[in-house]
């Protein structure tokens, strides 16, 4: 186990993606352990006074008028724990439970929410110590924090919830009493400080990110050798045309697919004698629009960046001035924008793709025998795997419809404007599924194309990634079973075989440079 010292407000992308990975013994700083007793003296101060401090000694949402009498606060943030553990739904995935217990511990350890630093430690030690809580994935819309989720999550750390060990459900208070960790009793403002926020939302949207990295390089790859495969032209990657237009991510795009095609013998070979006047934008305009697509994947990053560092519960305690203040950091609203950003550039990266199959199975288009197979009629060839990337990119299309538009008023019309954040980011997994597979889809489609174009060879790094997918899958002479082939093909679109051939490409801007 690596030790890893929380930056607590200043962790950066690669820090996150670690935290994302696990195998982890965080720790944070001196200087948070001093920020979190001076807010807690504070809270502390009102839980002994007479006034209303809402979350520390009134009910809370719609029942904020209620007060609770001083011998009944901790019994308060219990009950809140208990009556907000309402989700349902498939538990969420373990990277997403590190990300969110990683994420309130270096929320709270900024010295803003009043806790004691046991429930910094005791959200420490369960990560450390790798227990996962049980968490369903259902139950959220995003405002007043990820109320449901969290408090799921608190449930297991206090021992009444629930861990899961290789997929089983456990009682939590066994495993806390397994690993020697004792369970957390809350305090004053603990409760409500533990489930207000934006862990899971912001937890979900970087968990897409980071899944989605190595599919968008694998994307990258793909395309580039579609494009030889279709001998279609490098000229509309030349880096003066992207210049003049100066958009970042088309600027970057076109770099790629020039590193990628440079030294192909099939270019080379049509180079001089090509009687097509202009590519079709499947191949044309990739640069324009999978660049636009890095963009908006980089911007959403910076959101998700910033929000993985922010405070986020309520009320916000302010050691300098003594005061405690009642806003709404736990509105998700910048998560869900940039998780609806996020599912329009994971759609098109898999449109484009789907586009490029047709192109391909289309003789008249690609110039390859019609379906990519040598006797069609007989052999229907890639015809109905087309049929599926095609269905694939018409569901992202739905899925892609954004979340953060919809609102319904909850808690008696107090929280009367949601985010859906939670819902606008767990989405993004199933479209990263589906434009994976279109992305295998696409990968036996351009493999089998440049087969056709045997003796010439592409460039070293397409080779390399048509020689990964031979090892995997044979050149398809014959109709035969493909579903399983298409599988092996997206496996090497997820696990990172492709993302290491771009990788490997010296110079390169990394995806996401601008953050």
């Amino acid at each position: 186990m690596t030790t890893f010292l929380l930056n607590v407000g200043n962790l950066s992308l690669d820090d996150l993606q670690r935290l994302h990975q696990g195998g982890l013994t965080l720790s944070i700083p001196k200087s948070a352990r001093d920020a979190i007793a001076a807010s807690h003296a504070i809270v502390a101060r009102a839980a002994a006074g007479e006034a209303a401090v809402y979350g520390v000694n009134t009910g809370f949402g719609k029942l904020a008028n209620q007060r609770i009498s001083s011998a009944e606060l901790d019994t308060l943030q219990l009950n809140l724990i208990r009556s907000h553990s309402v989700g349902v739904g498939e538990p969420l995935a373990p990277s997403v439970i590190r990300l969110m217990l990683a994420l309130k511990a270096a929320s709270l350890a900024r010295g803003y929410s009043g806790v004691r630093d046991v429930v910094v430690d005791t959200l420490l030690a369960v990560y450390n110590a790798g227990l996962i809580p049980y968490v369903p994935s259902q139950g959220s819309v995003g405002a007043s924090g990820d109320l449901a989720p969290l408090a799921h999550m608190t449930l297991a750390l206090i021992g009444e919830g629930e861990m899961l060990e290789n997929g089983q459900r456990v009682s939590a208070a066994a495993a806390l009493k397994k690993a020697g960790i004792a369970p957390l009793q809350l305090a004053a403002k603990e409760g409500l400080a533990l489930i207000n926020g934006t862990q899971t939302s912001t937890a979900l949207a970087l968990h897409a990110l980071f899944t989605f990295e190595p599919v968008l390089e694998s994307a990258l790859v793909i395309g580039a050798l579609t494009v030889d495969a279709a001998r279609g032209s490098d000229g509309p990657f030349d880096p003066r045309i992207h210049a003049v237009r100066g958009q970042p991510g088309q600027i970057d795009v076109a770099q790629y697919y020039r590193a990628l095609l440079s030294g192909s013998e099939i270019r080379h070979s049509h180079e001089e004698n090509d009687d097509r006047v202009q590519d079709p934008y499947c191949l044309r305009c990739q640069p324009q629009v999978v660049g636009a697509c890095l963009d908006q994947l980089r911007h959403a990053a910076l959101v998700l960046l910033r929000e993985a560092n922010a405070v986020t519960d309520n009320p916000l305690v302010f050691s300098d001035t003594g005061s405690m203040i009642s806003g709404g950091n736990f509105h998700a609203e910048p998560v869900a924008l940039a998780a609806d950003a996020m599912a329009v550039a994971i759609a098109e990266v898999g449109a484009i793709a789907e586009r490029r199959i047709a192109m391909l199975i289309d003789g008249s288009v690609s110039r390859l025998p019609p379906f990519l197979t040598s006797n069609a009629g007989l052999n229907s060839g890639f015809m109905i795997a087309h049929v599926t990337a095609a269905s694939l990119a018409s569901e992202n299309k739905s899925l892609a419809h954004p979340a953060s538009v919809d609102s319904l008023p909850t808690s008696a019309n107090q929280e009367d404007h949601v985010s859906m954040a939670t819902f606008a980011a767990r989405r993004l997994q199933p479209m990263i599924q589906n434009t994976a597979h279109i992305l295998g889809i696409e990968l036996l489609a351009s493999a089998q194309g440049i087969d056709f174009l045997r003796p010439l060879k592409s460039s070293v790094p397409l080779e390399e990634a048509h020689a990964l997918l031979r090892m995997e899958c044979a050149t398809i002479m014959t109709d035969r079973y493909l579903a399983p082939e298409i599988e092996r093909a997206t496996a090497l679109v997820h696990n990172g075989a492709l993302s290491r051939v771009f990788r490997a490409i010296a110079g390169l801007p990394a995806l996401w440079i601008a953050v």
